[in-house]
């Protein structure tokens, strides 16, 4: 937690690069639509691996540092900031649209302030594993292990796909882990998906104005290249987990067939490390039998508890939002571990109306962990998508986390899967060290 005093200043672009601070405002942070003072504790340094975005056609909206009045800043564009993964944002950036600005690509957009020469942002730590952090990833080494792995595996198409696409042109943290022998590798396994998700980072619409930031896995892995690979990550990476379900794919239950066989297939070879399923979980008798040729744990992501709000950004094909809760129950029912891949928009996320759902949620499932993940959406698109003019009485973020927390004592909170000598060990320790 930071030690502040007084509340950052807020930041401008001119449009050519350069950010600037105005001192004749504090900054405000956005909850649903709405912009308000920020409390002092919630605010930390930018974390490494953080950065600033220009919010083209876009006024930053301030707090008048001797009326006190909020007001907006017509110096420039309003700024905002991207924070790095195993941090969670607690508001977004307060700024009013102007009606030619363009939508915003699929990033997160959160407060950010000037405060004693340092940027500042309001964020909490959810995360202690260092997996992902900036400061981790050498690019020497990353060349040099995907051009191994490249070498090792030269007819294996979802090798080519991790090293070429994913670790080298996407910078993907997972495919770089995978490209340096280490923790959590990743699977894409599904060039088709069951859902239309608003925000969906592997496929738009030719009619949206967004794009897509990545491109989505073009073929069907067989399950014989799926254990080529896996197997040996599993055998010799330290606190090792291999991952079905990727942001370069669609939904991998739809492939749930060619998943069970590499489960299979994976266990004659090595009981070592655990075995994950990233799903949107509509499939809960797939789910079923994944767990009883050997699946370990499984993340469903979900933007929100509430079914309609679900619905309205998932667009689900052919399954209802009870399927994805019958999932997460059944991978209790086999001892699994269950998380939550929660897409966290302030003033959505910490409704009243939500946080109930959560509780409700948490309890019927018996739900092991919660990851706390920074929704990267334009939030004007994304509120008017899913038709919410109005957001309802909220509690804040920081606030939401505290009471889930003190009812619900042992589950655990983070940003990613858990290695199972994590699972079964001391979890708050830091095993990526």
């Amino acid at each position: 937690m930071a030690e502040i005093t007084n509340s950052p200043f807020l930041m401008y672009s001119d449009g050519n690069g350069n950010i600037y601070e105005d001192r004749s405002l504090f900054v405000s942070g956005r909850s649903g639509w709405d912009a308000m003072p920020i409390p002092l504790d919630h605010w930390i340094k930018l974390p490494d691996g953080g950065q600033l975005y220009e919010l083209p056609g876009r006024r930053g909206i301030g707090i008048d540092v001797i009326t006190g009045e909020m007001r907006l800043c017509e110096k420039g564009w309003a700024v905002a900031a991207f924070i790095p993964p195993a941090f969670t944002g607690l508001f977004i950036a307060a700024y009013e649209t102007l009606p030619d600005a363009p939508v915003l690509p699929l990033f997160c957009y959160t407060a950010a302030g000037w405060y004693k020469d340092e940027l500042y942002v309001p964020a909490v730590h959810i995360e202690q594993d260092i997996r992902q952090d900036a400061v981790g990833y050498k690019e020497e080494n990353i060349e040099s292990g995907a051009g191994n792995l490249l070498k090792t595996y030269p007819h294996n198409r979802l090798v080519q796909h991790l090293m070429n696409n994913c670790c080298m042109t996407y910078t993907c943290p997972a495919a770089r882990n995978l490209a340096l022998g280490r923790w959590e590798c990743p699977i894409p396994v599904s060039p088709a998906c069951n859902a239309n998700c608003i925000g969906c980072i592997s496929f738009q619409p030719q009619e949206e104005e967004i794009s897509s930031t990545q491109d989505r896995l073009t073929f069907k892995p067989t399950a014989e290249e799926i254990v080529e690979y896996t197997v040996p990550h599993l055998k010799t990476a330290p606190f090792p987990i291999v991952s079905f379900g990727q942001g370069c794919e669609g939904e991998p239950l739809l492939m749930w067939e060619t998943i069970r066989k590499s489960i299979l297939e994976i266990r004659k070879h090595t009981n070592r490390g655990s075995i994950n399923l990233n799903t949107n979980g509509s499939m809960p008798k797939a789910v079923r039998a994944l767990c009883e040729a050997g699946l370990n744990s499984i993340r469903v992501s979900t933007n929100s508890a509430c079914e309609e709000v679900y619905n309205a950004y998932y667009k689900p094909n052919n399954y209802r939002f009870a399927d994805i809760i019958e999932s997460l129950k059944t991978v209790t029912e086999f001892g699994g571990w269950t998380s939550i891949n929660y897409f966290v928009f302030p003033g959505m996320t910490d409704r009243v109306v939500e946080y109930e759902s959560l509780r409700r949620l948490i309890n019927e499932t018996g739900l092991k962990m919660i990851q706390w993940r920074n929704f990267n959406i334009d939030p004007d698109w994304y509120l008017e998508k899913i038709n919410m003019p109005e957001t309802g009485e909220f509690m804040g973020v920081k606030q939401m986390m505290e009471l889930i927390k003190e009812e619900f004592p042992n589950l655990k909170y983070g940003y990613f899967n858990p290695s199972m000598e994590r699972i079964k060990g001391d979890f708050e320790r830091d095993f990526a060290h």
